[in-house]
């Protein structure tokens, strides 16, 4: 019996021994143990996150995503599943856990290791914030002794709250409301009991139980935690068997699937939300990542994705026409026995853009394409190989032609059918802002944000064509033109002596003359040859200081004739400032995409106070011209370029096409009172967009697309005749118009009497043969006698290449 005391007693021994140097180990490092500041004081790294003006997500930046909640806000279903996977007894123990411990060391002397380390809540939150993950034992006794004073000096509830917004969780997300978003794209008080019980089971190891990337293991893992709240209480039998039978791996995999794809298929607001970090950058710099800032944009949900819808379709059309150019890569694949995960691989570095999806190729032939893609085999057929039909026959070239280990886009056409596609070469850009005061309700920069980050709508700079000329008929009304004034659509000629450079001779679109006509039926046709004749009449100089006027440079509007056909240098977001002058009916606004910026504790920081049309705008514009200006782009929206815009059934819309030379650039920039949407269609490197790719062509049908839905359900809005206008004759006799009143032309002089009295009765008698001199003069013309072949000197020795509408 007495042999059996000596092991107790020298157990004994080395516990009281371990003790002693636990209390004098402890004695001396309690001093130095760090201040709690960053947990009473918690400032968590919150990334900055960009939303609508209603109130939507359009972008986040950060290296850890977070959102930071109250333990009030917290469900209960999600607290008892963290404290059934990580620390049962929280409420119970003082920081550290006896049993927890004496459990663990009994696990570790039986696998003579060091596995399980016993570690409660309250010494999770010390190690995260206070020390490193490594495996010592003398990391594990600060964290002994910090677990402590934390319990010392914060409550239970505070502790919990710091764990479970601090806490990594896989996928960038840090804390629980941030993984609720990355894996269920959901908030925490909408997460299912078996969704809680998932999330609970990541903190011991984000990366091996991450559903994304391991199902099986994650749901091992789901089910052990959902074990343990039955074990410990907080759920009944009933609840845990409706949670096991859903705790599958595929359906984990389906799970965070659905959120994923929720999460892809948000608004498309790349190109704003890349704006509004940089101007959060410029304004608190690289600690805009961290402070939770929270910026509201001007874009609407309803907008933006009329626009972004509406510009992804122009350009796929745009693309379709223009046939398919063949795979995007291809891959060496053996006739057979290849497996998925040598499939998977293959296409690991091929990004979807949305519904564009990357898929290998299996067989091909011209009447059905087998393609793999994720696990899955699909096959098409009938009209969805129409568009790949070339690229499928014998005679196409290899290089191009769609067979086994090709790289092919394929998109799903809806009941289960699917198309072969293609990635768009061309891009396009769209912004819409209100006329009142310019916030941007909408604005897409590119085709696809993944692909280039180039903005096209604030940085590309590119020749507007003939969707410039109305400022230059403005200008024209300005010097005494009207609507109404006759101008030759004659040919012009300008020797090399004149141009300082080559001989220039312009011409139409068409080729064609169409003699004398209106100034207002020379802009609905878009007749070039009448632009240059006003310009050359009001003189380049003069208007080259105009177009200042509406928010360009005038240092990229050169002062020579082909100013009169855009050749100079714009970008869509100028255009939309330029024609929101004549949709407000003259007064001069600046876009802008930032509406208000709060800080991470929600107090407002910065806000736009933008200049209003009408109130403290400046006035730019004689109001007389905004009207006519206006009135004179409704026609190139009835009856001119931008015709079928028709089909928007609308009498409130005014616009301008423009096409440049050799195609390179296609225009379509348009308002109402409400709405001023600009739409541009071109290459990055600017190249052939291909013969009849006009701006009626191009770009209108995007801007049709986007107003359709912009003006949904809007009342149409008439702007109001200013006063200070005249109705006239037109000079061909075609039609009443106007002008400003002091450029009426003086009443002719009166008849003779002679003359009148011819007209007074019948009963005059036989009339009289007028003498040649009492012959009333001709007259004055309403027309400004324009010479058709001089020009003023270039005031360069060099007149850029012209362009055509």
């Amino acid at each position: 019996m007495r042999w059996v005391l000596y092991p107790v007693a020298a157990l004994l021994a080395l516990a009281i021994l371990g003790l002693a140097t636990l209390a004098a180990v402890s004695l001396f490092a309690w001093p130095n143990l760090p201040s709690l500041d960053s947990l009473t004081d918690y400032r968590p790294r919150v990334p900055l996150r960009v939303y609508t003006a209603d109130g939507h997500l359009l972008g986040e930046f950060g290296e850890e995503r977070r959102d930071v909640v109250r333990i009030a806000e917290v469900p209960s279903v999600l607290k008892h599943a963290i404290l059934a996977a990580e620390d049962e007894r929280f409420y119970e123990h003082a920081g550290v856990d006896p049993v927890g411990i004496a459990r663990a060391a009994l696990a570790n002397l039986t696998s003579g290791g060091r596995g399980q380390g016993a570690s409660t809540i309250t010494m999770q939150v010390a190690r995260n914030f206070f020390l490193t993950r490594e495996k010592t034992y003398n990391r594990k006794l600060y964290e002994i002794l910090l677990a402590l004073k934390i319990e010392h000096e914060l409550s239970k509830d505070q502790i919990l709250e710091l764990y479970i917004n601090q806490i990594y969780l896989g996928q960038r997300a840090y804390g629980f409301a941030a993984a609720a978003r990355a894996y269920y794209a959901k908030t925490l008080d909408a997460l299912t009991l078996p969704e809680a019980a998932m999330l609970a089971g990541l903190p011991k190891a984000p990366s091996a139980f991450n559903p994304i990337v391991n199902p099986a293991r994650a749901t091992v893992r789901q089910q052990y935690v959902l074990r343990r709240m039955l074990e410990a209480g907080f759920i009944g039998r009933d609840a845990f068997e409706e949670a096991l039978a859903v705790a599958t791996p595929t359906r984990s995999q389906r799970d965070t699937h659905v959120a994923r794809a929720q999460q892809d298929n948000g608004i498309h607001g790349e190109y704003v939300a890349e704006m509004a970090r940089q101007i959060a950058v410029e304004q608190f710099g690289d600690q805009a990542y961290e402070l939770g800032i929270r910026i509201v944009t001007t874009i609407t949900r309803k907008d933006q994705e009329a626009a972004y819808a509406a510009l992804r379709k122009g350009v796929l059309d745009y693309d379709r026409r223009h046939g398919y150019r063949g795979p995007e890569a291809f891959v060496d694949l053996p006739q057979s026995g290849v497996s998925d995960e040598r499939l998977d691989e293959a296409l690991s570095d091929i990004n979807d853009h949305d519904d564009l999806l990357a898929a290998l190729v299996l067989q091909a032939s011209p009447k059905a394409v087998t393609v793999y893609r994720r696990g899955e085999e699909i096959t098409i057929s009938g009209n969805g190989l129409r568009f790949a039909a070339p690229m499928l026959a014998e005679k196409a070239p290899q290089t191009r032609r769609i067979r086994r280990g090709a790289i092919i886009r394929i998109r799903d056409t809806g009941d289960k059918t699917w198309e072969i596609a293609q990635l768009p070469e061309v891009q396009a850009a769209l912004v819409s802002v209100d006329p009142k005061d310019g916030a941007v309700r909408a604005l897409v920069g590119g085709f696809d944000f993944a692909r280039t980050k180039f903005n096209h709508a604030t940085q590309g700079q590119r020749q507007p064509g003939s969707s410039f000329k109305p400022f230059i008929y403005s200008a024209a009304l300005e010097r005494g033109y009207g609507p109404g004034h006759v101008v030759a659509d004659d040919p012009l000629y300008f020797p090399a002596g004149v141009t300082g450079s080559q001989a220039w001779e312009p011409k139409n679109y068409d080729g064609k003359f169409a003699g004398q006509m209106t100034v207002r039926d020379a802009l609905t046709r878009s007749r070039n040859l009448v632009s240059i004749r006003l310009l050359q009449d009001i003189t380049p100089v003069f208007a080259q200081d105009y177009v200042g006027r509406f928010g360009f440079d005038p240092a990229k509007h050169p002062p020579y004739l082909t100013m009169a056909l855009g050749a100079g240098s714009v970008t869509p977001w100028e255009m939309a400032s330029g024609y929101a002058v004549f949709a407000n009916g003259g007064f001069r606004i600046d876009p802008y995409v930032v509406k208000e910026i709060y800080d991470g504790n929600g107090r407002l920081v910065a806000r736009t106070d933008p200049p209003v049309a009408g109130q403290s705008a400046p006035r730019v514009l004689d109001p007389r011209n905004a009207w006519l200006m206006d009135s004179m782009m409704q026609d190139v929206m009835r009856r001119g370029t931008a015709a079928r815009s028709r089909s928007l059934k609308r009498n409130d819309l005014a616009g301008k096409t423009g096409t440049t030379n050799d195609y390179l650039d296609a225009w379509f920039c348009g308002y109402n009172p409400d709405v001023v949407a600009i739409t541009w269609v071109g290459y990055s490197q600017p190249r052939n967009l291909g013969r009849g790719e006009t701006g009626g062509a191009a770009a209108l049908p995007i801007w049709i697309n986007y107003m359709s839905k912009a003006l949904e359900g809007s009342p149409e809005a008439q702007r109001p005749r200013p006063d200070g206008l005249v109705q006239i004759q037109a000079g061909d006799g075609s039609r009443m118009d106007y002008q400003y009143a002091e450029y009426e032309p003086p009443e002719p002089p009166l008849a003779p009497d002679w003359l009148r009295n011819m007209f007074a009765s019948d009963d005059q008698g036989p009339a009289l043969e007028a003498p040649e001199e009492a012959i009333p003069p001709t007259p004055i013309p309403l027309s400004r006698p324009i010479p058709a072949a001089q020009a003023p000197a270039p005031v360069e020795d060099r007149m850029p290449v012209p362009i055509r509408r």
